[in-house]
């Protein structure tokens, strides 16, 4: 690998960052880019060539967040449900361009751990963001609102095997946050001579 590929790819992750989606700006991406950071998905390391890794795509983000922000509604009881809640839900991807969900599909190998496979489709998803970096395409990882709970594995049919890794929101923005990391590399790395 030459220093011009390792400063660029050194670049790109240093770059990564999260941008929430309300304050992506609304322009649509092409599909084919979609296309294109999906098959960078298709490369991250699987144990026994299991590929692990499953995606959803929402090209129309308002389909999910209103089917999102109804699966807040119907699996939770008039005393707990808040309207704020369900609002956010239904308007949270109203400037993202498309939402992608992950996917961790268990492989049929069972020696292989579920950890490996986890592991597995979380760099798939760190592929496709990175990819997306390189694009200069925002992205926005999230596990909140019904995405971990049942009613969700239940809405994408999944197998008890199994689980839902989170919901990718990809947009455009005008602006990026700065980086910041809190505890020193020192701190956690420990070398051994």
């Amino acid at each position: 690998m030459s220093n011009t590929t390792f400063s660029t790819i050194s670049t790109i992750i240093k770059t990564r960052r999260t941008v929430k989606p309300f304050l992506m700006n609304g322009d649509k991406i092409p599909n084919n880019q979609i296309t294109e950071l999906l098959e960078l998905t298709d490369w991250a390391p699987t144990h026994g060539l299991t590929e692990p890794w499953r995606f959803v795509v929402y090209a129309e983000p308002s389909v999910f967040c209103h089917e999102h922000a109804e699966m807040y509604k119907h699996n939770t009881n008039a005393e707990e449900f808040n309207q704020s809640v369900y609002n956010n839900l239904a308007q949270q991807g109203n400037k993202a361009s498309h939402i992608i969900i992950a996917i961790m599909h268990r492989g049929n190998l069972p020696k292989i751990p579920v950890f490996e496979e986890m592991a597995a489709t979380a760099c798939a998803v760190q592929n496709l963001l990175l990819g997306a970096t390189a694009l200069n395409i925002a992205s926005y990882w999230g596990t909140g609102g019904m995405i971990l709970k049942p009613a969700m594995r239940t809405f994408l049919q999944l197998r008890d095997e199994d689980e839902v890794m989170g919901v990718l929101y990809l947009g455009l923005a005008d602006e990026y946050p700065q980086g910041v990391r809190r505890v020193p590399l020192a701190d956690k790395v420990k070398w051994i001579k």
